[in-house]
């Protein structure tokens, strides 16, 4: 029998994961928010594709399938499989469709349902996070693999006020599709603020300082028709009833209990209801109080697909109970295992990328002081690192920038693979740059490109390799001299192998000082350990 292990991340394919590390029915709650390219032309999304882009997976924060052979082999296994209704949608989709990147995103989805389904308790819930482009061909293959009796919502989501989009109306939101299992499902009402209209018809300020109203001398009618009568020229609404009969209220007006609102409604005196009492309105299928995270917002991590922490959290509260287990599939930056942390429930996150997991894992350090996260499926060994490194070469390089804890650039740019700040008592922020080699075989030319990129702000270089260094290169990387750091002095180029990061080594730096610290002591700094 599978152990499920919860408040970790898995490294590696989501599909393969959920088969071997996840039960049956064993989550509470599950979020995805699966990436597709929604950014491109709405007609190139929809070409034909002629199979040459056969990427199976996406990379770091690329934000696209194609269809190619994953694709197919996705297209294949759910209609020859079981789960026939499944396939019978999945097959007209991409028969009406053809062959593109809404049908491939569109199988590999499908295939990862189903397996969704299975994990999911019955009185569980799943929220599939997506947008208008795909959002009504997920919401056919939801329907076809939780049933369309347990569709709960169409949720919109306002990520944004307002968007530029020439000839056309401007696209400012998400979808979110809410299924549950089966009926028995958990269920926490969650509540927005009043509207400012409403407040203001409504309520009113006391002598003693709290916002207050009178009832309401109506009621929801519920389709009947027994309480609907003119009454002093006032008939209620269409869908609410008078609260009393004709005699009854003709008694209260006669007593002086009924006064009049801001906006003529009748409200009966003599029992007040107080604001700070109140829990809001129940939260409607429309959410526009919670923006998307902002350029200059503090929680922003520059995740291109970040969503806002309290969407995560509005998700979490009103279909899980703490200590409940929450799934995030495409976890991404993290924000829902943040949530469902913060929040009291236990977590498991799945993510593609060595970049992905390593992000949540300093997110989650930040955010949780002492936290310790366990990444499962990534190297620990050196059979490990070096099949990485000849399958999957941008993953190796993410995985290695990340045990450094250092920030991944992508290989892109003077900055190589990585850097990693630090700044020094009474100067400028700088950065150690970082480049990686997974190749069997090392060269100079490896010593001369690092030390091409460094500068005044870049004035540490750390070499990384699969192998082991030359003489000659750890003789060229000592010519490089010395950095000196308030009298302390650090080489300059350093070579470290991964034997020696997975052995625990880092590289040495000055240490990262607050503007307000003492500068260090003859003792203090007799006590560090440059390398020369």
């Amino acid at each position: 029998m599978v152990e499920l292990k919860t408040n970790v991340l898995y490294y590696g394919d989501n599909l393969d994961i959920l088969r071997k590390h996840i039960p049956d029915e064993s989550i509470d709650l599950i979020y995805l928010d699966p990436p597709f390219n929604s950014s491109r032309s709405y007609n190139v999304l929809f070409r034909e594709s002629s199979g040459v882009s056969s990427e199976a997976q996406i990379e770091a924060f690329e934000d696209t399938w194609h269809w190619g052979p994953a694709a197919q082999a996705a297209y294949e296994e759910v209609v020859m499989g079981s789960h026939q209704k499944v396939a019978r949608m999945l097959q007209s989709m991409v028969e009406g469709l053809r062959h593109n990147d809404v049908t491939a995103y569109l199988s590999m989805m499908a295939v990862r349902l189903v397996e969704l389904h299975r994990v999911l308790k019955s009185t569980g819930s799943i929220y599939l996070h997506c947008d208008p482009t795909a959002g009504p061909y997920l919401r056919v293959l939801m329907d076809s693999v939780f049933g369309p009796g347990n569709f709960r919502n169409d949720i919109v989501w306002r990520r944004t006020s307002a968007h530029n989009d020439p000839r056309r109306f401007g696209s400012i939101h998400d979808t979110i599709l809410y299924y549950t299992k089966s009926e028995k499902r958990v269920w926490n009402t969650q509540y927005s603020a009043y509207s400012g209209d409403y407040l203001e018809a409504e309520w009113r300020v006391g002598p003693d300082g709290r916002t207050y109203k009178l009832e309401n001398l109506t009621a929801p009618s519920h389709g009947r028709q027994t309480g609907r009568f003119e009454w002093r020229g006032r008939t209620p609404p269409p869908s609410r009833m008078w609260r009393f009969k004709e005699g009854e209220l003709e008694r209260l007006w006669a007593a002086g209990l009924i006064a009049t609102g801001k906006d003529g409604k009748p409200l009966l005196r003599g029992h007040r209801i107080f604001l700070d009492e109140m829990p809001g309105v129940p939260l409607q299928d429309w959410w526009g109080d919670i923006l998307r995270v902002g350029n200059t917002a503090k929680e922003r991590l520059g995740y291109p697909t970040q969503k806002p922490l309290a969407l995560l959290e509005r998700i979490v509260n009103a279909s899980s109970n703490p200590g409940d287990i929450v799934l995030d599939p495409f976890c991404g930056c993290g924000t829902a295992v943040h949530a469902a942390q913060k929040l009291g429930r236990r977590w498991i996150g799945i993510d593609i990328t060595p970049l992905a997991t390593g992000l949540i894992r300093r997110r989650m350090q930040n955010a949780f002081p002492g936290i310790e996260i366990q990444v499962i499926g990534e190297p620990v060994d050196l059979a490990g690192a070096r099949e990485l490194a000849s399958t999957k070469p941008k993953h190796f390089e993410y995985w290695v920038v990340d045990k450094l804890d250092a920030h991944p650039t992508g290989g892109k740019g003077p900055d190589l693979d990585g850097v990693k700040p630090f700044k020094e008592f009474g100067g400028e922020p700088k950065r150690a740059v970082i480049s990686v080699k997974g190749t069997k075989s090392v060269n100079p030319e490896m010593i001369r490109e690092v030390l091409g990129a460094l500068g005044p702000d870049k004035p540490i270089g750390i070499l990384v390799i699969l192998a082991e260094p030359t003489r000659g290169m750890v003789a060229q990387a000592a010519a490089a001299g010395p950095y000196d750091s308030s009298g302390q002095k650090y080489q300059r180029l350093q070579i470290m192998t991964v034997r020696e990061i997975l052995s625990g080594k880092r590289p040495s730096l000055p240490s990262p000082a607050s503007p307000f610290a003492k500068a260090p002591t003859e003792k203090e700094k007799s006590q560090q350990e440059p390398l020369l």
